[in-house]
């Protein structure tokens, strides 16, 4: 039986929905930021066949033998999220840990969701702690799967 430390989900960041351009980011800002902290990140340009404007699909080792698989969506500077694709709690957190700390101007600005949530009609996103290291952020993404009864 799967426990809440491994279970498995795909994980939206975005910007707060009172600020939605808070994060003033763009495809290019994000690629140059996974590239300078992730030097062997697999990063591909496309276009998304569901919105049609251009994405970033990434690859990234976040820790020894922790890959994170994702999504970016920056097509204006008032429209951002980034999506990570079948990841524990904990793989989660090592990820929002990097993005809160060194992409992102303003630690207090990402909100997330999980697909347990959005599975259950649930869309209200919860805000990643603004301060803290990963296993503070893993036990409030824990948290939230529990809330979907992901547990």
């Amino acid at each position: 039986m799967t426990t809440e430390y491994d279970q498995r989900s795909n994980f939206v960041f975005a910007p707060p929905v009172d600020n939605p351009a808070a994060w003033q980011a763009s495809l290019d800002t994000f690629r140059n930021a996974l590239e300078r902290d992730f030097p062997d990140a697999f990063l591909e340009a496309s276009t998304s066949a569901m919105r049609g404007f251009t994405v970033l699909d990434f690859e990234i080792e976040v820790a020894p033998d922790v890959y994170i698989t994702g999504t970016s969506a920056m097509p204006a500077a008032d429209y951002a999220y980034i999506s990570i694709i079948d990841a524990t709690a904990d793989e989660a957190a090592a990820f929002a840990l990097w993005l809160r700390d060194s992409y992102v101007p303003s630690p207090a600005s990402v909100r997330f969701m999980s697909s347990f949530l959005m599975e259950n009609g649930d869309e209200v996103s919860w805000h990643l702690p603004a301060t803290g290291d990963a296993a503070d952020i893993a036990a409030v993404m824990r948290e939230h799967l529990a809330a979907a009864g992901a547990e």
